[in-house]
């Protein structure tokens, strides 16, 4: 069996990108936030996750430092939001590259929603969402020391939003939430549905 073999600094030589193929398919951290001058943002995040369970900890980079990051900085707070198929365009709208004065909500006929903690909103038609507190805002650098023009957004998760026909028997019903993740190809995305559960135990 052949193997490609590539060195990242010397280009890949494929006609796209494999490297975020590879990490994926990837959940999208679909962050909302509002700036220091009340004007709410929405934009989707590729490279996000979850990083910690005790306190519950997650985080997304944005390659340049776009809004959500300027407004975490400013109020140290954004939410996130799950997204699901039937808000897919919704949530491609909110790529839009627009004026910080524009809002996203609007641009994709979302709905705004007080959170309960934080002053950032929510995006009301989405099923499940964290209220999130900045822990770490930093700025990546490669192994030459040299930063690169990618921020790290930590945060805290300090309230959670989920609606409740998604928690059968008290356990969250993840395929029928409808998730949708980011694959690596240009406009790649993948959905989670009931037939790619499988079930295994940790061994004791």
């Amino acid at each position: 069996m052949s193997i490609h073999f590539y060195e990242p600094k010397d280009g890949h030589r494929l006609p796209h990108d494999p490297f975020n193929a590879i990490v994926g398919p990837r959940p999208i951290g679909w962050v909302s936030t509002r700036s220091a001058d009340g004007i709410t943002n929405l934009a989707p995040y590729s490279f996000f996750n979850a990083f910690n369970y005790v306190p519950p900890i997650i985080g997304f980079s944005s390659a340049g430092y776009k809004d959500s990051v300027r407004n975490i900085e400013e109020t140290g707070e954004f939410a996130w939001n799950l997204v699901t198929r039937p808000l897919a365009e919704a949530m491609n709208q909110s790529c839009a590259a627009v004026p910080p004065e524009v809002s996203e909500f609007e641009l994709a006929g979302l709905t705004p929603v007080d959170s309960r903690l934080i002053k950032a909103p929510r995006v009301q038609e989405s099923p499940v969402s964290f209220e999130c507190k900045a822990t770490q805002v930093f700025q990546l650098q490669g192994l030459d020391g040299v930063k690169v023009q990618t921020w790290m957004v930590l945060g805290e998760v300090i309230a959670v939003h989920i609606r409740e026909d998604l928690l059968v028997n008290g356990v969250y019903n993840t395929a029928g939430a409808d998730h949708i993740l980011r694959g690596g190809g240009p406009a790649d995305y993948f959905t989670i549905g009931p037939e790619q559960l499988f079930h295994m135990h940790r061994p004791r």
